[in-house]
């Protein structure tokens, strides 16, 4: 190959290096606080801190939001994320529905999250969505975002402990409104049936999804080459979708294991918002929410010895050494005007959306039809119906509507 050819030749971008810095920032985090924690708490305490470590490096480097993954549906009827979400969904319930029929797991008791069908979920929901669209995120793709560096996501994420804060407060008066009876679909039809139903409708899904794609494409849209291979992008990332999914399912279930309750996130943002309020000479402690004996324990005890927010924690250090492992950790400081006004707007919506129905994309949505909730499926029918609209507001504060998803999922 003569010397011209080869100047003509395209150079391939070498993968970015660790960001050793941020990366031993991360891991020392995440290796001390686990020793605190297991020290202060439990050392079950101090393992679900870590498990959260675990579930944001999965996050980030398979880039699986849940958000992106509707808006490329919504926009272009991309459906690999989508039909993500229903595999993590079936391994989820094959792995849940057995453990919840029988009551324990490893000898611990175990519950799942079964909330009734009412206005404030129907509500709640549709408002959750259309904030996913406007803040950018859902409640595990902000925390994630925010450990791999995005300044904008840090409004999100304040908004969103404020919107909680919010919903909090006025949980009770639309928890008072029409509601159905909470609907466990393993306790009255048995694990069998249960399984029978769900894993057929994730399969219709997922088959509407390539039937549509193929329809709007031609064929289904092959994803991307990596710059890794191996060991290294096990490591480094990016992963295939799949892969998180496979990993988020079993994740899930390891805390199931551990906490004897499935995953959530946003419990803690409502128990961080009050903590704030009450900071603030606001009696969050008189409200409803917080009357119940376990409830007052959390306000008034330290977060560290909160589940959720341990978790929480775990997620954005997972996710910053997963950026530092892939050299993508970078944070800007410059947030355009209307895309921050879009992050606050949103994340009060998601707070507000997530207390009133009783969870988010995590607690109700994965975890709710892992548990055989039917509450799981209403609210993820009027979450994608907020993300439409969602959708179709994000020109008005100057964010993209891709066609294809990015590579931080949000």
């Amino acid at each position: 190959m003569s010397a011209t050819t080869l100047a003509a030749a395209p150079a391939r971008a070498r993968p970015a290096g660790i960001q050793s810095p941020a990366a031993l920032g991360a891991g020392a985090l995440l290796i001390l606080g686990a020793l605190a924690i297991g020290q202060a708490v439990s050392p079950r305490q101090a393992a679900l801190y870590l498990l959260g470590g675990a579930l944001g490096l999965v996050l980030y480097h398979a880039a699986f939001g849940f958000t992106s993954a509707w808006r490329v549906f919504i926009a272009d009827r991309r459906g690999e994320g989508l039909r993500a979400q229903m595999a993590m969904l079936a391994i989820a319930v094959l792995l849940f529905f057995p453990a919840l029929s029988a009551g324990s797991l490893l000898g611990q008791p175990v519950a799942g999250n079964v909330s009734p069908i009412g206005v404030s979920l129907l509500f709640g929901a549709f408002v959750f969505g259309i904030g996913m669209q406007i803040g950018g995120g859902c409640a595990s793709g902000t925390l994630y975002t925010v450990g791999g560096g995005s300044v904008r996501m840090i409004l999100t994420l304040a908004a969103f402990v404020a919107g909680s804060a919010l919903g909090a407060a006025h949980l009770h008066w639309w928890a008072a409104q029409w509601h159905l009876a909470p609907i466990s679909l393993v306790k009255a039809w048995g694990v069998a049936p249960a399984l029978a139903l769900n894993l057929a409708l994730f399969a219709a899904i997922a088959a509407a999804t390539v039937w549509l794609e193929r329809r709007r494409h031609g064929r289904l849209v092959a994803t991307g080459s990596t710059p890794r291979q191996g060991l290294a992008r096990v490591l480094r990332g990016p992963w295939p979708v799949l892969a998180g999914a496979v990993a988020l399912a079993l994740l899930n279930f390891a805390t199931l294991a551990l906490a004897g309750k499935p995953w959530g996130v946003t419990s803690a943002f409502a128990l961080w918002g009050s903590k704030a309020a009450m900071a603030l000479g606001i009696d969050a402690a008189s409200w409803p929410y917080w009357q119940a004996p376990a409830a007052r324990a959390a306000l008034t005890g330290s977060v560290f010895r909160d589940v959720t927010s341990v978790m929480d924690f775990g997620i954005v250090l997972g996710a910053l050494l997963a950026a530092a492992l892939a050299g993508r950790f970078s944070p800007g400081l410059r947030v355009p005007l209307r895309s921050a006004l879009a992050a606050v707007i949103g994340g009060l919506m998601l707070g507000y959306g997530a207390r009133l129905a009783y969870g988010c994309n995590i607690g109700a949505y994965f975890s709710g039809i892992a548990s055989g909730s039917l509450h799981g499926w209403a609210w993820m029918a009027m979450a994608f119906a907020g993300n439409v609209i969602g959708t179709r507001l994000r020109p008005l504060f100057d964010l993209e509507v891709e066609r294809v998803p990015r590579q931080t999922g949000c």
